[in-house]
């Protein structure tokens, strides 16, 4: 589920603190339920490092949340992020890192090495606090580490869905390119959507 952010959240990156400051304002805007159980999130970077999109990918138990790398990965193939943050809260307020953690982030890093979307850091956050695994030298740790090898089919699975991905873009490109045209010609914005398929609100950038 895409998460809505303002302007002013749309930062550039340049530490953990940064991300820590706008997730824990959308941690706390669940209510007290839903804090108590684990979530997911993943934070989409531009290649300044500024967030191009916040994605809540799954929400858990109270000490566990359940994630898959096509799910990890779904977004940021469709918005072209070139780095991404991953991110889960612990609701009993321990930021001490599991041996779970570990192995879902060298998973990811792994995933994103194959189709080149670069896995930057794992925040680990509460309502007062966070531990990142970049600052704690973890990622550098976990990218020298042999242990955990991608299966072929998750492998395959990956690819298959940024090749997927690559085609829908390269469809939407011409078709924004005809509506670009149709504009042009002096179409409006509803005969052109009758016409492309397009959304408005893609018709009004094109």
């Amino acid at each position: 589920m895409n998460v809505r952010l303002t302007q002013a959240q749309k930062i550039q990156i340049l530490n953990a603190h940064d991300v820590y400051s706008v997730m824990q304002q959308i941690l706390l805007r669940q209510n007290k339920i839903r804090r108590a159980q684990e979530h997911f999130w993943v934070v989409g970077l531009k290649t300044d490092n500024t967030i191009l999109f916040v994605e809540l990918i799954s929400i858990g138990a109270q000490n566990y949340v359940n994630v898959s790398p096509p799910d990890v990965f779904r977004m940021g193939i469709y918005k072209l992020a070139v780095k991404m943050i991953l991110v889960h809260n612990h609701p009993s307020g321990n930021l001490k890192t599991s041996q779970n953690d570990k192995e879902l982030t060298e998973r990811m890093l792994k995933v994103g090495k194959l189709i080149i979307i670069e896995i930057v850091d794992l925040l680990i956050i509460t309502e007062s606090g966070f531990t990142s695994f970049e600052s704690k030298g973890i990622i550098a740790e976990l990218k020298k580490s042999g242990l955990y090898e991608l299966k072929q089919r998750e492998s395959e699975t990956m690819k298959e869905m940024q090749l997927k991905f690559e085609k829908q873009k390269a469809v939407k490109e011409e078709l924004m390119k005809t509506a670009r045209r149709m504009k042009e010609k002096g179409y409006d914005n509803q005969t052109i959507k009758e016409l492309t398929g397009l959304y408005i609100r893609d018709i009004k950038q094109a």
